[in-house]
């Protein structure tokens, strides 16, 4: 019997977080099955746009939470 593997055992992949023998069976799934590797490829292209984006709040936002700081006296913590 084949395992089916789910989106989260790809990401598990991706991170390495996978037993030798999962890893094993998963490379021989994505060898076979043409579906599973598309979702694989998109999941990782998904995963290498997130990891390289850049976030960070407005300066409107962080003039805001500077301000409420002031004002409760956080600012000195």
């Amino acid at each position: 019997m084949i395992k089916p593997f789910t989106p989260n055992d790809l990401v598990r992949y991706i991170y390495q977080e996978m037993s030798e023998g999962e890893t094993e069976l998963l490379v021989q799934a994505l060898h076979r099955d043409e579906l599973l590797m598309e979702e694989y490829l998109e999941l990782l292209s998904t995963m290498q746009h997130l990891d390289q984006a850049m976030i960070s709040p407005s300066e409107s936002v962080v003039k805001s939470i500077l301000k409420k700081a002031k004002s409760t006296g956080l600012e000195k913590v």
